[in-house]
């Protein structure tokens, strides 16, 4: 399991290169101040949508934030030897995230395999991009501006993220695969 404050260090360590107070980056990412004194804490760990809005306001990819070193071509990842970018202990949140082109510096998509439990709150989220999602286990709510689908295991969703939308589980627990595109 990673270290929960990982990337809050990193987003700190960019936003004071760019001499950026907390409420700055709060402004120029539409995120709350609060949340980003709790991102950069590691009390929280943000949803993709979150990290997508920081890293375009600190001028970086979103792997900036999640890849320890370089990995050259092709860039495998065994299903046994994944390793969680959350922990359970410590950061809240309802999404636990499994990258899959950690260390591929020039990547344009992040691929990730999520485990997600229900989330009573529903926030919908936006960001620049796209999003495609395949559903592995259990049940996921998939609500796309005001339409709603569930989606069962084997089911898919394509969609440009940034109308607001929100992913989560029904009923227990879900695993997806999802790759998300966000232009830099």
């Amino acid at each position: 399991m990673a270290d929960t404050t990982k990337l809050g260090k990193r987003v700190t360590m960019y936003r004071e290169h760019l001499g950026l107070s907390q409420e700055q980056l709060a402004v120029n990412s539409g995120l709350e101040p609060d949340f980003i004194q709790d991102v950069e804490s590691g009390a929280v760990y943000p949803p993709i949508g979150s990290i997508i809005k920081i890293s375009r306001a600190l001028g970086q990819r979103v792997g900036t934030f999640m890849d320890d070193q370089f990995q050259p071509d092709p860039v495998i990842v065994r299903a046994d030897e994944r390793e969680e970018d959350t922990s359970k202990s410590g950061a809240k949140g309802h999404y636990h995230y499994f990258h899959l082109g950690r260390g591929k510096t020039d990547r344009h998509m992040e691929p990730m395999f999520i485990r997600i439990e229900e989330d009573e709150a529903k926030e919908m989220s936006s960001h620049e991009g796209e999003e495609f999602i395949i559903v592995v286990s259990g049940s996921i709510l998939v609500r796309y501006g005001k339409t709603e689908t569930v989606l069962s295991p084997g089911d898919s969703v394509y969609y440009n993220s940034v109308v607001p939308h929100f992913i989560g589980a029904v009923d227990g627990p879900a695993e997806i695969y999802a790759v998300i595109y966000a232009p830099i």
